[in-house]
């Protein structure tokens, strides 16, 4: 079923690596997806690129990426490493939120490796809330409320448990193409981005019986699912 898909990032690049597959298998359903990256990560510019310059480039990776995924990129103004967990952000997330109107909200698991990716982890749950019951002169728009699901993101805490699997196998090449936009995906000599996740989607599969899958995980107060018989 054709959904709308909401993944919030750190940084341009984070939501497209680790939530790319659900939103190209999505695409591919005639679903919307938007990406929501709270800094551009300019300061990853490779060398003969100023971070200003690198944050162009970011800013329309992001935009072809979503453009293929049939969405928006949308990119806050905070700078890469300096993303601070307060309440304007909070403000700026949740307008956001009643803009695009997601089914589903995606964003980061906790992170003691990287600042910015644990202030996403706590500031989108409260924009969340923001936007699902505050009527204020701060967010614009209907109230909007959509479960929230944490991707699986090397850069973030050992103790995220994938708890749902999903098959992004009819999604998998558009997702790729999708990648091979960003620069520093394909081309990092500190990381194999494009492996790692590649391979990370193909042995998630390979647990939930599908060619290729990414897995999610939710609040622990969320593992209730009601069935009348096993």
């Amino acid at each position: 079923m054709a959904k709308t898909i909401l993944a919030i990032g750190a940084h341009i690049g984070d939501a497209e690596l680790t939530s790319g597959g659900i939103m190209a298998a999505n695409a591919v359903d005639g679903g919307k997806n938007f990406t929501l990256a709270l800094t551009a990560g300019e300061r990853g510019n490779p060398k003969g690129m100023t971070p200003d310059e690198y944050r162009e480039q970011k800013i329309k990776e992001a935009e072809e990426f979503a453009k293929l995924m049939n969405g928006k990129a949308y990119v806050l103004d905070y700078p890469d490493g300096e993303l601070p967990n307060g309440e304007e952000v909070r403000y700026e997330v949740a307008n956001v939120i009643r803009e695009v109107r997601p089914d589903v909200i995606v964003t980061h698991w906790k992170s003691t490796m990287h600042k910015d990716h644990n202030n996403t982890h706590l500031i989108v749950p409260d924009a969340r809330f923001l936007a699902s019951v505050v009527e204020c002169d701060r967010i614009k728009g209907e109230r909007r409320y959509a479960p929230l699901y944490f991707a699986e993101n090397w850069e973030d805490d050992p103790d995220f448990t994938p708890y749902i699997y999903v098959d992004i196998t009819r999604g998998f090449e558009l997702w790729c193409e999708g990648l091979k936009k960003h620069w520093f995906i394909m081309n990092s000599r500190d990381f194999a981005y494009f492996d790692y996740y590649t391979s990370l989607a193909r042995m998630r599969g390979c647990l939930c019986k599908a060619k290729y899958a990414e897995a999610f995980g939710v609040y622990e107060r969320d593992k209730r699912v009601k069935r009348d018989q096993l």
